[in-house]
Formats: C-alpha cells, structure tokens, sequence
C-alpha cells in the first residue's frame, strides 16, 4: 500500500495472494487492508490537501504531466503486467490501456487549467459577486478490475486537476496492476498523501472509505449491486457513479452488414466481453438476421483467436475471475434451455492454460426470458435477438433497468438520429460499436436507470469533483 508517500503494509500484517488469470500460478502478494489502513490513508490525504488545492491550477497541471511521463516511460512493463494481471492481450489490447491512461492525465492537466467561474450581479450596486469553483477535499476513488488502469485513471486525473486529494481503493483481483500505477504517481513526485492507496477487500476498506467523514466525494466504477451499496454508506456526500450497461446494438434492415459485424466483434469480445459498455443485446431485424448470422459466424471463427495474452496472435484472453466466467457460463446454459440456440462456443478452455478461458460464443433466438438478455453478463457472448422494426427496438432499450449506452446500424441517417434522440441511454452510437468512446465525451448513465448518477471524462467531472463558493464582497461605496 502506499499510504503517505511511503509504502506500507497491512497493520495486521495479512495479504492478498494474486495468480494469473492466463495460467492460475501466483505473480505476488499485496497488504490486505484494515479499516485501520483505510483510517490512516484518509488522514493523510487530509492532512495533504490543503497544500494541493493552494497550488495553482498551473502547478497542479505540471504535475499530472509528470504522472503521464511517468506511465509513458513505463509503458511496456504497465503493458506486461496488464497481460499478466488482468489476462489482456499484450499487444492487442493491453499497450492501448497504457496510452488511454497517459492520455487520461495529459487531459486533465489541460482541464485544470480551465477551471473557470462567474461574476454574477448583486442585487446591490455596492458590492461585488465572485462565484468560484472551488475541490471538495479528499475522494475516496473504488476501482474495478475490467480496466484497472484507465478506469481508476478517470477519476484520479480530474480529481487531483481540481485541487482534491485521493484515497484510492482498487479491485482485489487486478492489485497488482493499482501498485504499478502508483509507482508511476510516486515517480512523479507529487506531495506525500495527494494520492493513497489502500488495497484489500472491497467490503472492508472499499466501505470504510466511502462512508468515513474524512471523504467529502465519492468515484465508483463498477457493478450496479456494489454501487447502491456505496451510495449508501456514502450517503449525504457527492457521488460520481459508474455502473452497470447491457449495451443494446441495433441492426436494422437496410444497415451495412459487414461493418455491423465488424463492429460485433468489437463490442462482444474486447477485454473477453468484460465491460460496461459491451454489446449484451445484439438486436437485429427479421429480414437480415439469417445473413448477418451466416457472415458473424464466420468473421468469429476467422478473426477471434483465444489464448495467451502474451503472444501476438492472440485477440482474446482468459477472463479475469471465476465469478465472472461462473457467471457467463450460467447465463449461456439458461439461454439454451430456454430455447436459444447455440451457434458457436459455449464452453471453457481449460488446455489454454486455466479454467479462465470461455469460447467466444454466438447465441441465436435470444428472449427478454433468458438472464443473457435482462442482466449483465460480462463475458464474450453474442446475444441474438430477432426484432420487426425500430419502434420494437426503442421500446426494449427502453424497458431496460440500464441505461449507459446502445448503438444503431442503418444507413438512414434520419432514422439513426431518431433512435439516438427516442432512446434512453446516456450515449448513443450511430454505425458504430457499443465499444466506441472517446475519453474527453461526457460518459455515464440517463437518469432514472440503474446505470450510475454523473458523467465522467473531459471537463465533465468537474461538476462532480468541485463545488460552487459564492464570496460577496462589501464596502465598495
């Protein structure tokens, strides 16, 4: 744990064993932390923040510079450990993680800089209004381990931009690659207790920092279940919440076939189906579903080659932990003796290397009675589901508990740009991947869905991560 600026062990002295996904052998041990830990952490991070948030915008952007520097000379070890930790392919997915999180950090230096507010009018022409965007204090940021660098990085970034200090609490299974991330924060030379992190189980320091009074703002990024949680332990203080999708995909009847494909790969089998924004419901019209079927069947066996993160053939690695291959495993057999049909993959690949390994899967004859089409299920699985028109696909985006994101193919620009206007997500993609986003857009869930409350990227979190202070100066007569 690096608590301070220094690193520490747990004040019990216990620690979490770490093994890879790709082979199941160990690669290391972290602390596991106390609330104690947590306690002393939130202590730094406090002591640390008034320092930090006196600095100027222009010195805390130098900073973070730093910090992108330091990921940047860094990159091929973040990228191995990536592989290593999380099962990404090295080379096909694990080297863009590392430049997403540089770029996470040059942006928010850009932003700190702008950083702006306002000089309404008094009611009184004697005096003076400054209204000032000012940091909350310390954030307590709750990672998750599909992303486990660019994910904690949306949040760390803006949040120190902004003058606040963070308390940071990862996902157990990806710890390894928080403490090469901190590294990174350490060879930048920020002051000791801006950043701290605190590894461990998430219902013991996870909570203990979300619902402490020494944490004014909370980030979270992960499942719905878990962030209702921590939205009531942290019950009165800001929260930025990123949660759950099942990223309804649209293919429409006169859409481009082979660019739908395309962009069904992408969205089902990036980072092995593991992510918010992944395709969980691919909905496709009557008359094209058979031929969209036949050229997705045969685009999956030619282009998606499961296996060693490590070796430069490989698109799709192992899932990250068996919670989330029991997971997909389940939701695949329910599917099929509900009446779906299997048309590709369906099982684990233990000869890989562990029991981490899932078939990139094809599931045709989808219905909202099967748990693939209602929940998450966050593996490498295509949902297929017949639909007669948009206004059916509108109405089962929108009969959906979530709300983050969905995608429409047609080659009607009218008729994209209705849908993305009739549906209730947070965002919309028009001839694009569920799995398309760029990192200065404001991302995050509609309100009223399950999906999170807030947006993250670019200039966005500001609204979340500072708070408006209203000085009215007097005796200018």
């Amino acid at each position: 744990m690096f608590v301070g600026g220094h690193w520490v062990g747990s004040e019990s002295g216990a620690v979490l064993a770490a093994t890879s996904p790709s082979t199941g052998e160990p690669i290391g041990t972290v602390p596991e932390g106390t609330r104690g830990d947590a306690h002393l952490a939130i202590a730094a991070a406090g002591a640390a923040w008034p320092a930090w948030a006196a600095l100027s915008a222009f010195d805390r952007a130098a900073a973070l510079r730093r910090v992108a520097a330091a990921v940047d000379a860094r990159r091929e070890d973040l990228a191995h450990t990536l592989a290593l930790d999380q099962g990404k392919p090295r080379l096909a997915e694990a080297v863009d993680e590392v430049e997403e999180l540089i770029a996470y950090f040059e942006m928010a230096a850009a932003e700190a800089t702008r950083m702006e507010g306002l000089l309404p009018p008094s009611v009184d022409p004697r005096k003076r209004v400054l209204v000032q965007r000012v940091p909350r204090g310390v954030v307590a940021v709750i990672s998750p381990w599909n992303w486990p660098y660019t994910m904690p990085g949306e949040l760390l970034a803006p949040a120190l931009a902004y003058g606040n200090t963070v308390v940071w609490v990862p996902a157990p299974t990806t710890s390894i690659c928080a403490v090469r991330m901190a590294e990174c924060l350490q060879a930048a030379d920020l002051p000791p207790g801006v950043v701290n992190l605190v590894t461990g189980l998430g219902p013991v320091v996870g909570d203990e920092i979300a619902a402490s009074p020494g944490t004014q703002a909370v980030g979270f990024i992960g499942s719905i279940a878990t962030g209702h949680q921590v939205a009531r332990r942290a019950a009165g203080k800001e929260l930025l919440l990123e949660m759950g999708g099942n990223g309804p995909m649209v293919i429409m009847e006169d859409a481009d076939l082979d660019l739908a494909v395309d962009a069904t790969l992408l969205a089902c089998f990036l980072n092995a189906g593991q992510s918010c924004t992944a395709g969980e419901r691919i909905l496709v019209h009557g008359d094209v579903k058979d031929d969209y079927l036949a050229r997705l069947t045969s685009a999956v066996a030619a282009r998606v080659h499961l296996g060693d993160p490590f070796d430069a053939a490989t698109t799709m690695g192992p899932m990250n932990n068996e919670p989330a291959a029991a997971k997909t495993e389940r939701q695949v057999a329910d599917a099929v003796e509900r009446g779906a049909t299997l048309v590709a993959g369906g099982k684990r690949v233990p000869r890989l290397g562990s029991d981490l390994y899932f078939e990139p899967t094809v599931l045709d004859g989808v219905t909202d009675a099967m748990e693939v089409a209602r929940q998450e299920t966050f593996g490498p699985v295509v949902p297929v589901s017949t639909i007669r028109d948009e206004r059916e696909a509108i109405e089962l985006v929108n009969r959906s508990e979530y709300g983050l994101l969905s995608a429409i193919f047609t080659r009607d620009l009218r008729r994209g740009l209705a849908f993305a206007e009739a549906v209730r997500t947070g965002w919309v993609n028009v001839n694009e991947s569920t799995n398309y986003w760029e990192s200065h857009l404001p991302f995050g869930g509609r309100a009223g869905s399950r999906s999170g409350v807030g947006r993250v990227n670019g200039r966005f979190s500001m609204e979340r991560l500072t708070e408006l202070k209203t000085i009215v100066i007097g005796g200018l007569d």
